[in-house]
């Protein structure tokens, strides 16, 4: 049976598609967007994480540690600090799960997607980082009836991304913007592949909704708005647009992972006003698209 590294389950989704679902997400990540909001999902191995605002200095890690609480880098995720820290400051986060693992955990919420027109969504990182568990899973997922979606950047093979979309109801498909050399800076990665695949994909699924971050200092001017509203206007496929306003829930957590915080969030970078997201949103309806701001 296949498996994969998931490294949450979140119940009660309710911005992650339609209706109340339960949210998978799968690690791994070709991205390094410096507002990622899940740097945990970046990594596709499981990984140590430390909040040290919640350590009490009571040594119950070094005590249970056999390796002698070696440095993060050196942990072998045995889970013995993280099962005795009495407050959560350590924790192994990703876990290898098979198939049934994951259908037996989101069954239990079935009755919540009959009521609402939901069902399960997978996440991550980019769940196409880990294809055949995927596929794996919205095959499952499809013989038990549940509604699935799939929210991806298109940051894989095309040959993938082609290959589950027969299983799949609803993609969430992230822009982040079309100018490359910005795209690049902002991501770490080109764009090309991103298009690519969206233009492949609008050609054979019927269902996607556009989800787009507006980021302060990356993409939030009329001129980048414009080239996205162009980009995916006319496009049959793409039903919705979502305008998603910078935020920074996402802001602690890179030190918990031993990652440094990026320079951008460094010198304070402050949500979109609610009248600027209205304008945008204006430019995407003005080409047509059906436009919300959240989500």
């Amino acid at each position: 049976m296949a498996t994969g590294t998931v490294f949450n389950l979140q119940r009660y989704s309710l911005h992650d598609g339609p209706g109340i679902r339960t949210t998978v997400f799968l690690k791994g990540c070709p991205a390094r967007c410096w507002w990622c909001h899940n740097p945990e999902s970046q990594d596709p191995h499981p990984e140590i994480a430390i909040s040290s605002s919640y350590c009490i200095a009571c040594d119950a890690c070094l005590l249970a540690c056999h390796e002698g609480l070696k440095p993060r880098e050196q942990c072998v995720l045995c889970g013995d600090c993280s099962s005795t820290c009495p407050t959560g400051a350590r924790s192994v986060v990703g876990s290898t799960m098979t198939v049934d693992d994951v259908v037996s955990q989101v069954l239990r919420d079935r009755m919540f997607f009959e009521d609402s027109g939901g069902g399960v969504t997978f996440s991550g990182g980019e769940p196409l980082s880990q294809p055949h568990f995927l596929k794996a899973l919205l095959a499952a997922f499809r013989s038990h009836e549940i509604h699935t979606c799939v929210d991806t950047a298109g940051l894989c093979c095309s040959d993938a991304l082609l290959e589950v979309a027969p299983l799949v109801d609803l993609f969430l498909y992230d822009l982040k913007c079309i100018d490359p050399a910005r795209h690049l800076e902002g991501t770490g990665v080109d764009n090309r592949q991103i298009l690519e695949n969206l233009e492949r994909l609008s050609t054979v699924h019927h269902n996607i909704w556009i989800r787009i971050p507006v980021v302060p200092g990356f993409n939030d001017d009329n001129e980048e708005m414009e080239r996205l509203a162009r980009a995916v206007a006319g496009r049959h496929a793409v039903r919705q647009v979502w305008l998603l306003p910078y935020h920074e829930t996402w802001a602690g957590k890179p030190e918990r992972y031993g990652k440094e915080l990026p320079i951008k969030a460094r010198t304070g970078v402050t949500p979109p006003a609610p009248e600027e997201l209205e304008n945008f949103a204006r430019i995407f309806r003005d080409h047509g698209c059906t436009t919300s701001i959240g989500g």
